[in-house]
């Protein structure tokens, strides 16, 4: 039976692929990171969250993803050495993200005898920072198999509550405040003036008629009051006093050379 060359060659390439493909994982060594949620103030009990909360552990060419189990915690196996981003997703709380570090100690033995050894470290990060910028490192609980908490920060909010009526809130406006004052200063000077005894109420009126407010308000009809009683802003503006001094020169000079011809 004749076999053609380029199926022999195809089938001697498919085999190359596959072999390099299954032998590249295992050439890296693996280890598994488990994450756990305490029981903390903002977070009494991690077993009542939501079915769909899980966990991601992320870097660039890898992602893994994990379930939150019975015992409140996310096991992730089978992770190479890298620097990860871990973060929880749940549809009621939020979480701390997390920098896992995932490093190599000891490289293994040429005929795969004497396994790698790994040491993974964990630290708080946050995000829109630098990825060298690390924060306080989580320590292991339970050994070198242990694992690393994870921290709740509290409850998502995707309402915001309507404020109720306050009469605090309306008297800390500064218009009813300016308001109340002056009610008190319309009522109250009255009263004070009518217990002010007699030379000080004469001498308080006194200043008051020659405060430069009274011409203003319409003391100018008093004698001696200021002459900016008798302006008419409002005849200014309308043009009528230019015409008014006008007209009355006019009129004493027709009446002079009517009394002339006379």
């Amino acid at each position: 039976m004749h076999i053609p060359l380029a199926s022999t060659y195809l089938g001697g390439a498919l085999l190359a692929l596959a072999a390099t493909a299954s032998s590249s994982p295992s050439s890296q060594p693996q280890t598994t990171v488990t994450l756990w949620i305490p029981s903390t103030q903002q977070l009494a009990s991690p077993q009542a969250l939501g079915a769909g909360t899980h966990a991601t552990l992320g870097a660039l060419g890898a992602a893994h993803d994990a379930p939150l189990t019975t015992a409140g915690a996310f096991v992730f196996r089978n992770v190479t050495p890298g620097s990860y981003l871990a973060d929880v997703h749940c549809a009621t709380h939020a979480f701390a993200p997390l920098r896992v570090d995932v490093d190599v100690l000891t490289a293994a033995s040429s005929d795969d005898t004497v396994p790698a050894k790994t040491t993974v470290r964990v630290w708080e990060t946050y995000r829109g920072n630098d990825w060298d910028n690390k924060g306080q490192e989580v320590p292991r609980s339970g050994g070198d198999a242990g694992r690393f908490a994870v921290r709740a920060l509290g409850t998502k909010e995707y309402y915001t509550e309507r404020g109720g009526f306050s009469v605090f809130g309306i008297l800390k406006n500064p218009m009813i405040l300016m308001g109340l004052v002056s009610m008190v200063l319309f009522i109250g000077m009255p009263k004070l003036i009518e217990n002010m005894d007699p030379e000080m109420r004469a001498e308080f009126e006194e200043q008051q008629k020659k405060s430069p407010m009274a011409g203003l308000m319409g003391g100018g009809q008093q004698s001696g009051a200021s002459p900016m009683g008798n302006f008419d802003m409002a005849a200014y503006m309308a043009g009528q006093g230019g015409k008014k001094e006008a007209a009355e020169p006019s009129s004493n000079n027709g009446g002079g050379k009517k009394n002339g011809k006379r």
